[in-house]
């Protein structure tokens, strides 16, 4: 038995292939975010509870995060925030934004060191490592 929908199956691909390309959308090149943070994450040194305990998350939240290959921009900002890393190197829409942002001179991405948030972040940070050191970690 032979299959006369072919042409109409080989056409519908074509339309849709010419469509993704016009578009700029790869199903191949689509980046995994999860991973991407996780790698920042890992690099970091910060470990999974304490980046948990900081999001307000649990561990398994934070896995579940690293699994997800669309992972919300807001949460690798927040992510990002925590771990003091620009994600907007790493992945592309947040390059697009960057760079938007940048000409319309309306985003800063980088913690403002005159914010209570900043440094109260940066002396947990340091205290951590304080004590990291005392336990001979």
């Amino acid at each position: 038995m032979v299959n006369t929908n072919i042409p109409t199956i080989l056409h519908f691909c074509a339309f849709f292939v010419i469509l993704f390309a016009q578009f700029g959308l790869h199903f191949c090149a689509m980046q995994h975010k999860g991973e991407l943070v996780e790698k920042a994450v890992r690099e970091s040194g910060f470990s999974i509870t304490k980046l948990a305990t900081r999001l307000g998350k649990s561990r398994r939240w934070v896995y579940d995060a690293f699994e997800n290959r669309n992972l919300s921009i807001d949460v690798i900002l927040e992510i990002g925030k925590v771990i003091y890393y620009d994600f907007s190197n790493d992945i592309e829409e947040l390059k697009r934004f960057k760079i938007n942002a940048q000409d319309s001179a309306q985003f800063a991405y980088q913690a403002d060191e005159t914010s209570a948030e900043f440094w109260k972040n940066k002396y947990l940070d340091l205290l951590e490592k304080y004590n990291r050191l005392l336990e001979g970690e």
